[in-house]
């Protein structure tokens, strides 16, 4: 018999995790954090981040979305697995990943996967965006993280103290981005930039000196419309990278 499911069927965070744009638009936001962030050296010593930053992003997106459509039994599996590659890493370089380290990439995803919804489709009501914190609370006190938030309230006073204390634009940063423009080309970076720019808290923002405004806002309405007609492919094939457009088109799957 299967076991339960480690997201509730009916969780909004299905529905946000079930379709490509919601999640290109949380890589969008977790490539500026991640650029940002403290730790990041952690990632430029497997020497994974810089070679290939697409590639180690969509990983990441990638086992976030699979322990959210996963039965529990194998939900906790990945996630166990996920916590035994850092580990791994830690033992090679005979220190540990800090544990803020670890809660900055939980509270990215929780907060991104929110912002993105509300973007591209409508406002969360409250108990929603409970629904989101607690999936990825789980997932923390899986990987045996202390003292999280459990309320939504709580966690926007946690992400704040976060975002304040752990972010700097420092060598990293611009080495990330450069390797980000290398990767993408020019038109597809200033278009991750606009999204960043859509996206990202003010804190981030204003750190990465990016404009309050989006060139992309105007168009948000013309992209549902879009999409509502079935022809958002159409302009998915020419913006996108095609060595990820397959891997892109996988990350829509229904929540049933």
């Amino acid at each position: 018999m299967p076991s339960e499911p480690f997201v509730n069927k009916n969780s909004i965070v299905r529905e946000i995790w079930g379709t490509s744009d919601t999640i290109l638009l949380v890589f969008a936001g977790a490539s500026a954090e991640f650029a940002l962030n403290k730790a990041v050296d952690w990632l430029y010593f497997t020497g994974k981040l810089p070679s290939d930053p697409l590639g180690r992003l969509f990983s990441t997106v990638n086992y976030a979305k699979a322990i959210v459509f996963s039965e529990k039994d194998a939900a906790i599996k990945a996630i166990d697995h996920i916590t035994a590659i850092h580990t791994a890493v830690e033992n090679k370089r005979g220190e540990a990943i800090p544990e803020w380290a670890y809660k900055d990439v939980l509270f990215m995803l929780i907060d991104y996967s929110i912002r993105s919804y509300e973007i591209l489709e409508r406002p969360l009501h409250i108990e929603e965006k409970q629904d989101v914190l607690n999936v990825f609370i789980n997932v923390g006190q899986r990987m045996g993280l202390k003292n999280l938030p459990l309320t939504y309230a709580d966690f926007q006073t946690t992400r704040n103290d976060h975002l304040n204390q752990n972010l700097k634009n420092g060598h990293y940063t611009k080495d990330l981005y450069k390797q980000y423009r290398k990767h993408l080309g020019i038109f597809r970076y200033r278009l991750l930039l606009e999204s960043q720019i859509l996206l990202l808290p003010n804190t981030v923002r204003e750190l990465l000196k990016l404009r309050k405004q989006s060139l992309l806002a105007p168009f948000i309405p013309i992209y549902k419309i879009c999409r509502s007609l079935k022809i958002d492919w159409v302009l998915k094939d020419i913006i996108l990278p095609s060595a990820y457009k397959q891997e892109i088109k996988r990350l829509n799957i229904t929540s049933s």
